[in-house]
């Protein structure tokens, strides 16, 4: 079992505690009767439904439009994702999209927006998508070449494509990011909420991966969208990007932490029974170095993690700084605790089907969506010289 003890770090309050528990309580009776890895659209639906009807979606959205609090709670994020990807990393994809999906909405979208899109999502009867990432357009979003044009005063026609987008095909409505040209570069980007059923918008192909989680490729051809449907006004798309990412980029952290724990774990009770050379595993120095080496990986990125949410909660304006630490620190770690995970099962730990295989695939993505590891380093930099200048 997971060591719970992080949570009397003054990061977290009463509320928090009790969250945890309520959360671990779900993620071990309700989540594995959830999910088939077969069938990951079916699963995250099963998952999505769930989370609303136990009122975990209620952290995805905020006040009075389903949410608990008026701002998001960040450190409720990221002990929701990390015991949810604590128990199953399909869970956390399933919660982590929810919010995501809406938080530009959320954060910038009016009064009428807000009530319209909220609360479904905070019920677990609707499910949301946030179509960023293109071919040519990755972590570099003042690329993007999707792009929206006027047509007469009240609609935009979007023509363009998404890729890797999470939750395609399963989505009943996307956040879609798009050029609008009111600048050059980032300043000519808007983002625009468009419905699944749009005429126009298609999903052109579904997309596998290591690690089973519902993607796709998304095409617009004459997509013609209210311009009601406008989140925050034109020009302003990248800034409601970065907004966003700002908040669940540390979330992302906390995922990759709930599954190095469970890594940890795993390898923990493995080491300790395994019978070797007249006694156990964990009897050789070797392994004793390679399990404190986790254990530090582990507390490491909690650290990391818990300080970025904590910041945010207290009032910070961005914490871009700090959640790329956070991402970078715990998404490289958990990739380092789990592949020692794997090693210290050795044979066992590569069967498909087992939990360190399991661990191994889920963690790789981590390391690349919302950022790449790379970029990550790239935005502390630049967060560092420019405080500088």
């Amino acid at each position: 079992m997971a060591d719970k003890s992080f949570l009397a770090w003054p990061f977290f309050e009463k509320q928090h505690r009790d969250l945890e528990r309520e959360v671990a309580g779900f993620a071990k009776t309700i989540v594995p009767g959830l999910i088939d890895h077969h069938d990951p659209d079916g699963s995250c639906r099963r998952l999505v439904a769930a989370l609303g009807k136990h009122g975990l979606l209620r952290h995805s959205v905020t006040s009075p439009y389903g949410g608990l609090t008026q701002k998001f709670d960040v450190r409720s994020l990221c002990l929701i994702r990390e015991t949810l990807a604590y128990e199953d990393g399909l869970a956390d994809f399933a919660f982590a999209m929810q919010g995501l999906g809406t938080g530009p909405v959320t954060l910038f979208g009016t009064e009428e927006q807000k009530r319209k899109w909220l609360p479904s999502i905070a019920e677990g009867k609707a499910i949301s998508a946030f179509a960023l990432s293109e071919p040519e357009a990755g972590s570099d979003v003042a690329a993007l070449a999707c792009a929206a044009k006027p047509d007469g005063n009240d609609h935009v026609v979007l023509d363009g494509e998404k890729t890797w987008i999470s939750n395609g095909g399963i989505a009943d409505r996307y956040v879609v990011f798009c050029r609008t040209g009111e600048a050059p570069g980032a300043k000519g980007l808007s983002a625009f909420m468009v419905e699944a059923d749009t005429p126009g918008f298609t999903i052109a192909e579904r997309l596998e991966s290591i690690s089973p989680h519902p993607l796709a490729r998304l095409t617009f051809k004459d997509c013609r969208i209210p311009i009601g449907n406008r989140i925050g006004k034109g020009g302003e798309g990248f800034k409601i990007a970065m907004a966003t990412l700002d908040i669940f980029r540390s979330t992302v952290g906390a995922a990759a932490l709930g599954l190095a724990r469970r890594a940890f774990d795993e390898a923990l009770g493995h080491v300790s029974s395994r019978r070797m050379m007249g006694g156990v595993l964990a009897d050789l120095q070797m392994v004793q170095g390679q399990i404190a080496d986790m254990a530090l990986d582990v507390d490491a990125s909690a650290l990391m993690v818990y300080r970025a949410a904590w910041t945010k909660d207290q009032g910070a304006d961005r914490i871009t700084r700090e959640a790329a630490m956070a991402k970078y620190t715990a998404t490289e770690a958990a990739q380092r605790v789990i592949d020692t995970a794997v090693q210290l099962f050795g044979g066992q730990g590569v069967r498909s089907g087992t939990k360190p295989e399991q661990l191994y695939r889920e963690i790789r993505a981590l390391r690349i969506y919302e950022g790449a590891s790379a970029v990550q380093k790239v935005i502390i930099a630049r967060s560092l010289l420019s405080a500088k200048a």
